[in-house]
């Protein structure tokens, strides 16, 4: 027993003193090196970052509040926690000494705490306690600009890069993005000719109009601010050739572009009379854009509407007539959305109304070469389910009853895709010049392919603005109070965010996650326990059995007394037998089950305690000889001369 402790204390201290050397090796071999071994380079910055960071010119500080005491109740909020501290600290390395980094444990009622709510960092409450739980982001720059990251949500771990590098591209730029607006529906204030009233601005339109430079672009216009920070096309019908080689040329200079075209647009006037409302039946209610779209490799059929019976809502088609499925109207949830990008992540349920549907022009591959050789990327954001079909758009210009849509459909089992983003180096719409009446200033040329890539995402709805969709409004004591009921504001305000930044930023997506799991345990458990569960179905049929045969062979005396005959006996003592073989089989399970989970722990700790830690140590031996051997040999050259 004695040699017994004495040998393992040996061993601890040996591992003590391997740790010790390996501290000093590292320290001084290793400095300055990073080397990152995760699986999904989880610590390994996107390119897009590092440009970010090379470009910064002031100084930024970055204060991050994180109640690490607090934490040690939350063990999951202090594992993110610590993840996120590494990560600012890996940026704020890589930075040249641009990002400042301060980490603060705010405690109750401290300057600390008053400072995070100031910059916009809240806590979440403690239990029943009065304390607050912080694990936030606040930055500011030379000018007095602040940004915040309210709270860093486990849920949305995958886009930790793309949020905080987001915060540092908005302190480095503090100038308000500039977004040029074209729309051919009535979305501004104005007069409505049909109410003979003024009409109020759009929800979205206002929310926009709050957190851009909004500079509206007319229809006559023959060019787009080259300073726009990103194109908004709403519903783009009957675009002069002039103003459509201006956005040709806009794409084709790397501009961001944010479109919404449709088969039929609910909101558009097209026809309308207010002395006869029979008058915009059968009109034209669909985008044109074809051309543009073609040449950045979308293809989009206007005389398609995507009928969807797996997201169709109920709606109600006249007062106090019972709601109705309409197989056009569609109400999408988090199936529907693509979760690993930042535009559509997060959103609860979105609403949409006689949608199209975009195609790559090329064919159903994510990327693809388009027209002329040039390559784009096509990445569906939005799906529908596949209990979807496109119908004719005739089909809903005179819909009166929307049961009808159900006539005749046929469900294609393929999930169209509503949005999408497309990037990459397209081809100009316009191969032989500019259009006729178009005079290009004097040393300028039209481009015929990219300078820098395209960045574009397009929606085929443009109803999924409307007001209706999304807001319900409310009157509160004579005040016009909207609430959101969907979250379409927030998608379009997600793509406009993404969309104002840099190209770079653009390209920071989103990360595999941090936390994951025991695959192999996981996978050992569920085999294990399907044979457990098969032995138990074994035992549980041949109990039913034998209890088919008690009934079978049981009489009655004359006195209705139960009588066992030896037949009976001898099946019962069977059944007794072969019920304990069977436990005793699924205990066998268990028990290679745990030792299999041991075995599996074992080597684990084998490779992470001593094969790893001995690579490195080899390694650092190696560099440390190799320096030596160097500044030798660099000495021996100088006593020389």
């Amino acid at each position: 027993m004695n040699k017994r402790s004495t040998l393992g204390g040996g061993t601890l201290l040996a591992l003590a003193l391997l740790f010790i050397a390996l501290t000093v090796l590292f320290n001084y071999a290793l400095r300055g090196w990073r080397l990152d071994l995760t699986q999904n380079r989880l610590y390994t910055t996107a390119p897009g970052t590092d440009r970010i960071l090379a470009n910064i010119k002031e100084p930024i500080n970055l204060y991050f509040f994180f109640s690490e005491k607090a934490a040690n109740q939350l063990p999951q909020l202090k594992t993110y926690g610590t993840r996120v501290r590494e990560f600012l600290e890996e940026l704020a390395g890589r930075s040249n000494g641009k990002l400042r980094l301060h980490v603060i444990d705010p405690q109750p009622f401290s300057e600390e705490e008053d400072r995070a709510a100031e910059l916009g960092v809240r806590g979440e409450p403690l239990g029943a306690t009065s304390a607050q739980f912080y694990l936030g982001l606040a930055g500011t720059n030379s000018t007095d600009g602040h940004e915040a990251i309210e709270f860093f949500d486990p849920a949305k771990e995958q886009f930790l890069e793309y949020d905080v590098v987001k915060l540092v591209y908005e302190l480095a730029n503090p100038k308000k993005p500039v977004v040029a607006w074209l729309s051919s529906l009535p979305m501004g204030p104005g007069f409505d000719p049909q109410t003979g009233q003024m009409r109020e601005p759009w929800a979205i339109y206002n929310e926009v109009q709050q957190l851009f430079d909004v500079k509206p672009v007319e229809a006559g216009a023959t060019r787009i601010d080259p300073d726009a920070n990103v194109l908004v096309l709403v519903h783009p019908k009957d675009l002069s050739p002039a103003l459509q080689f201006a956005i040709d040329q806009y794409a084709l200079r790397g501009g961001h572009i944010l479109a919404f075209v449709d088969p039929v647009s609910e909101a558009d006037t097209a026809g309308a009379d207010p002395h006869n409302p029979m008058a915009a039946i059968g009109a034209d209610k669909s985008s044109h854009l074809t051309a543009l779209l073609n040449a950045w490799g979308v293809q989009f059929d206007a005389g398609q509407v995507i009928a969807d019976r797996g997201n169709a809502l109920s709606v109600t088609m006249h007062q106090g007539e019972e709601p109705v499925l309409h197989l056009g109207v569609l109400g999408l949830n988090k199936e529907g959305f693509a979760s690993e990008d930042v535009i559509t992540a997060g959103l609860s349920n979105v609403n949409l109304a006689t949608t199209g549907y975009l195609e790559p022009l090329k064919g159903p591959q994510a990327c693809q070469p388009v027209k002329g050789g040039a390559k784009s990327c096509f990445e569906p954001l939005l799906f529908s389910s596949r209990d979807a079909e496109p119908l004719p758009v005739a089909r809903f210009r005179m819909l009166f009853d929307p049961a009808t849509l159900r006539e005749g459909f046929k469900p294609t089992g393929i999930r169209y895709a509503l949005a999408a983003r497309i990037t990459g180096n397209v081809h100009t719409a316009f191969p032989a010049g500019p259009p006729a009446g178009v005079t290009l200033a004097p040393g300028q040329l039209d481009l015929k392919e990219s300078l820098r890539p395209l960045n574009l995402v397009v929606f085929a709805d443009t109803d999924l603005l409307s007001d209706y969709l999304w807001m319900r409004e409310q009157n509160f004591f004579g005040q016009r109070m909207t609430q959101a009921w969907a979250s379409n504001g927030d998608m379009v305000q997600n793509a406009l965010d993404n969309l104002a930044g840099s190209a770079d930023l653009i390209s920071v997506r989103g990360r595999a996650s941090f936390t994951r799991p025991f695959e192999r345990v996981d996978k050992l458990r569920r085999a294990a326990d399907e044979r457990f569960r098969a032995k138990e179905q074994e035992l549980e049929a041949q109990l039913r059995d034998t209890e088919s045969k008690l009934t079978a062979l049981q009489s009655k005396g004359d006195k209705g007394a139960l009588i066992i005959t030896p037949e009976q006996e001898q099946e019962v003592a069977h059944f007794q037998t072969e019920k304990l073989r069977i436990r005793k089989e699924l205990r066998a399970v268990r028990a290679t089950l745990d030792a299999e989970i041991k075995r599996l722990g074992t080597t684990l700790k084998i490779i992470n305690i001593i094969l790893v830690p001995a690579l490195f140590a080899l390694l650092a031996f190696a560099i440390g000889l190799w320096r030596r051997r160097r500044r030798m040999f660099s000495s021996t050259g100088e006593d020389r001369r």
